[in-house]
């Protein structure tokens, strides 16, 4: 005989399931408002905290949004959004398995290289113009430190937009936000910055000219330069 032990579960659980089987259902879409706490409390026969506990899960899953003196209101999610939810978690990860940082430079690695070939191959006038500009935003930045890495970020992003699926971007975003302790050191080593725009100068030259194999070589030329600075970055603060 099998035995199969029966979980016991909190009770804000079992409100937590029933408000999703609603929304999954359909009883409330984008924007809708949920009931309050008082109707939910009568509605489940629980007490406000089960509903709180609730309401807090959906908000960190993106599935509501809650506004200090509001109802809850059903969002939907955007791939920004789930992305920066486990950004804690992949940075404490980061802190706590240092080694980690080699398997997320390899992604990105592998990301960013498909992304620029597709990007070569379907770059239109309008994309080329603004890339041209995070370009042009990123060498403007190059006496500020901290906004020279949030431009140097956005010169990747665009690069992800152009490629044409919208979970990119965030991902792309993501990867920076995650080494940011890493990145901005590698930033700081004497004439990085000089180099990072010529190497982005090339990247964008060939992405204008739709070239996706010299695209290609560049970016992995630019991250490969990246990683073996990467690998003699300072050892990430202890926790």
């Amino acid at each position: 005989m099998t035995i199969e032990h029966i979980q016991r579960r909190k009770i804000y659980h079992e409100v937590l399931d029933r408000l999703l089987l609603r929304i999954r259902a359909g009883e409330w879409g984008p924007g809708d408002q949920l009931p309050s706490e008082r109707d939910l409390m009568e509605a489940y026969g629980v007490g406000r905290p089960a509903v709180r506990e609730a309401m807090q899960a959906m908000e960190r899953s993106g599935i509501v949004e809650i506004l200090h003196g509001e109802r809850a209101r059903v969002v939907v999610p955007t791939a920004d959004l789930l992305i920066e939810q486990i950004a804690g978690g992949a940075q404490h990860l980061l802190r706590m398995q240092p080694d980690m940082l080699g398997h997320m430079k390899d992604a990105r690695l592998f990301l960013e290289t498909g992304l620029c070939r597709q990007a070569a191959e379907r770059a239109t006038p309008d994309d080329i113009a603004r890339l041209r500009q995070r370009l042009d935003d990123h060498r403007a930045a190059l006496v500020e430190i901290d906004l020279f890495v949030h431009n140097d970020m956005m010169f990747h992003r665009e690069i992800a937009n152009i490629a044409g699926n919208p979970i990119f971007p965030a991902i792309v975003e993501a990867l920076f936000s995650w080494a940011s302790e890493y990145h901005q050191t590698i930033v700081r080593a004497p004439g990085a910055e000089q180099i990072t725009l010529e190497e982005h100068q090339r990247i964008f030259e060939a992405i204008a000219a739709n070239d996706p194999v010299a695209a290609t070589e560049a970016m992995h030329d630019h991250l490969t330069r990246a990683n073996v600075l990467y690998q003699t970055a300072v050892q990430p603060p202890q926790t």
